[in-house]
């Protein structure tokens, strides 16, 4: 005897069994209950979701010989219902649009329209893809699909309904089916295993679920793969081998190396993942949705992985979305690259490009981490008065708010750091403890963020530091001073233009007027 595949062998055969499309299950009951059925239907929606099998069932509640009427729950006995089953029936007519996009194809399909059922109670059309039917074959279509005769039903599927013309859309009830939820999934393929007496854990089935992006029949068919490749049963490493993914751990480590800019890490990492012969693309789709778990606990706080929780503190928002940008981008384009490696090795060198941490040529060059520090900072164009005895532990370098205002005014840092740092004031400085005042609605530094800071002030002063917070009323910080300096200068500037007595007299002349937004300061 034949093995039948599990996508056939657990196909739903009424609504019961359908899972992850309640919203359609829903609406189609409701309306055979209250026997207000559509004339026409149009079920769209990604491949491997339901469209014809929820049509099956729909043709089966229609023609049931268990009711005097239609009903949601059809009986699977009669005759009628098992035919629609095993697609016999003479009354439910499944075509496929691919194969039949001529127009005379359709012209004999009208024609049938008007023939009555043979037995049923419905005659009922099923065609699937059928955005693949010709301009002509819609045309052909329109007035049979406006004014049908009361014992027809169409029922369209399309993967693809942006390409059926709007003049049918507007003739059909349509109803878009859902990708399937990774839980609802990963619990339907448990409820079949057991069903098999397969023994297997729940990382596999989830890795399986994963994999299969919210389609049923994708997921069914992997996991007759896996159970292949198990010999009989569904082991975490087995399916892993199988799909081509990597371990997490090692993925969270290459995000952090990334993270922290350390190149020669990030491809050691990268090295070792290759030793499992993953798929690059799923590779590059793990870090997306790493860096997206990242980007969403660090606002709402939901995630209960320890792994994103740190990293989430490790990285600055900006720079974290920045890195979703530059992966998103690499991963639009990964189709086309005639390398699938070398496509996810320039995506991380842009990630470690664009750290602001700026420490890539620290990672994979020979040199010392502090001579690669000292590279960044040109203390010749510094003005900030350096303490003469730097080794002196109580010798204050930031006596008063303007030595720290001066200090941040003439030295480098990425934008990263300027943005957090320049909205603060000094509170102290004490036996090499930095003391600096916050506003409220500054929340936690990130500690790449701060890292670099402490890299900035040892790049100048050669000394480490220790830098905390207080919250409390910020005064005179280096950036509302910029802010309130260019204010200034902007109402000299236009005050000087506004009373210049050649601009008033050539305005009056041309009956001219002056750009408000176009006037610039002198520097």
């Amino acid at each position: 005897m034949s093995y039948e595949v599990l996508a056939r062998k657990y196909r739903p055969i009424d609504f019961n069994e359908v899972i992850g499309q309640d919203h359609v299950v829903k609406a189609l009951i409701n309306s055979i209950n209250q026997e207000k059925i559509h004339q026409a239907f149009i079920f769209s929606g990604t491949r491997g979701i339901g469209k014809t099998t929820i049509a099956r069932i729909l043709a089966k509640c229609l023609n049931c010989e268990s009711s005097s009427k239609p009903t949601p729950d059809p009986c699977n006995e009669c005759s009628n219902t098992k035919e629609i089953s095993t697609g016999r029936s003479v009354d439910f007519l499944e075509i496929d649009a691919a194969s039949n996009t001529q127009v005379e194809k359709i012209r004999d399909l009208i024609e049938t329209v008007e023939y009555k059922p043979a037995k049923a109670r419905f005659k009922i059309y099923l065609i699937d893809e059928v955005h693949m039917l010709s301009p002509a074959s819609f045309n052909a279509l329109l007035k049979t699909l406006e004014e049908p005769p009361p014992h027809v039903i169409f029922i369209f599927a399309t993967t693809n309904p942006e390409k059926i013309p709007k003049t049918v859309q507007s003739r059909c009830l349509q109803l878009n089916l859902k990708t399937v939820d990774e839980e609802i999934l990963s619990s339907h393929l448990k409820k079949i295993l057991e069903k098999e007496k397969i023994n297997y854990d729940n990382d596999s089935v989830s890795l399986i679920a994963n994999t299969a992006n919210g389609s049923v029949r994708d997921g069914l068919t992997l996991l007759d793969q896996a159970i292949a490749y198990g010999n009989g049963e569904l082991l975490k490493e087995d399916v892993k081998a199988l799909l081509g993914t990597i371990d997490n751990s090692l993925l969270i480590e290459l995000i952090g190396s990334v993270i922290d800019g350390n190149g020669k890490k990030t491809f050691d990492l990268l090295s070792q993942i290759e030793e499992l012969t993953p798929e690059y693309d799923n590779i590059l789709k793990d870090i997306i949705s790493t860096l997206h778990q990242i980007s969403l606990h660090q606002i709402v706080n939901n995630s209960e992985s320890n792994d994103i929780k740190e990293l989430s503190t490790k990285i600055d928002k900006e720079f974290c979305q920045l890195l979703y940008e530059i992966a998103m981008n690499a991963y639009s384009k990964f189709s086309v690259h005639p390398n699938p490696k070398e496509a996810l090795e320039i995506c991380l060198l842009r990630m470690l490009t664009f750290n602001p941490l700026q420490k890539l040529s620290e990672g994979i060059s020979s040199n010392k981490d502090d001579s690669a520090e000292k590279k960044n900072f040109k203390k010749s164009e510094l003005k900030v008065q350096k303490p003469k005895d730097i080794k002196v532990i109580n010798n204050n370098i930031f006596k008063n708010n303007e030595d720290w205002i001066s200090f941040f005014n003439n030295t480098e840092m990425s934008p990263f750091v300027r943005n957090y740092f320049g909205n603060m004031s000094l509170e102290s400085f004490k036996e090499n403890k930095l003391t600096l005042i916050k506003d409220s609605k500054i929340g936690d530094i990130p500690e790449n963020i701060i890292l670099e800071f402490k890299s900035v002030v040892k790049g100048f002063f050669e000394i480490e530091v220790e830098v905390f917070f207080e919250v409390g009323n910020v005064v005179s910080s280096p950036l509302s001073l910029k802010d309130i300096k260019h204010k200034e200068d902007m109402d000299i500037a236009q005050k000087s233009i506004y009373e210049d007595q050649d601009i008033k007299e050539f305005m009056k002349k041309f009956n001219g007027k002056i750009k408000t937004d176009t006037i610039k300061p002198i520097k």
